[in-house]
């Protein structure tokens, strides 16, 4: 074999294999953006909890944090119900129930969400803040608008009473 036809079958053959590797790019792209929706329209998820998830080929992960064991449940349960999926690993954490945690939750809530420019994060069908309490400290996930939004964020939740630290882990976008 001449250098041209070595080179025109290994290009050949590599060729061959990019159809199948955008397939698999395309199903995986697809279980990602189908975990999402699921995720998201889990009956009992609230702004008081935080699902996120990896995709990794027909393997999914699931992490964050819920105020309800059922909610882990389900999220596992739909996600592994989901065309393609070979194996759920759910490794979301449920919060302990706590009095003291629910009220700062719902004080956290009203801090951020209840300031004039801060308002408009609660008009949606999930508020894109979510406020994460566990044992009085506070972590903030979700998107917002732009920086000064996410300080805003912070600096409301950090004056809440009874709140001991505010993690703010929002993004902009």
């Amino acid at each position: 074999m001449t250098r041209v036809s070595v080179l025109f079958t290994f290009l050949i053959a590599i060729a061959s294999l990019l159809p199948a590797q955008g397939a698999g790019d395309r199903a995986q792209a697809r279980i990602l953006k189908e975990v999402g929706h699921e995720l998201r329209m889990l009956p009992y998820f609230t702004v008081f909890d935080n699902l996120t998830y990896q995709v990794n080929g027909n393997q999914v992960v699931l992490t964050g944090q819920v105020t309800k064991p059922t909610l882990k449940e389900e999220a596992g349960r739909v996600v592994k119900a989901i065309e393609g999926v070979e194996s759920v690993t759910n490794n979301i954490e449920v919060l302990p129930a706590s009095p003291m945690d629910d009220q700062t939750r719902v004080a956290v809530f009203r801090a951020v969400y209840g300031k004039p420019g801060m308002d408009r994060y609660s008009h949606q069908a999930m508020p894109s803040i979510h406020i994460i309490v566990k044992n009085g400290h506070v972590t903030l996930e979700g998107y917002v608008d732009n920086e000064g939004d996410k300080n805003r964020a912070g600096i409301y939740a950090n004056g809440v009473p009874g709140v001991f630290s505010v993690t703010n882990n929002l993004k902009i976008g």
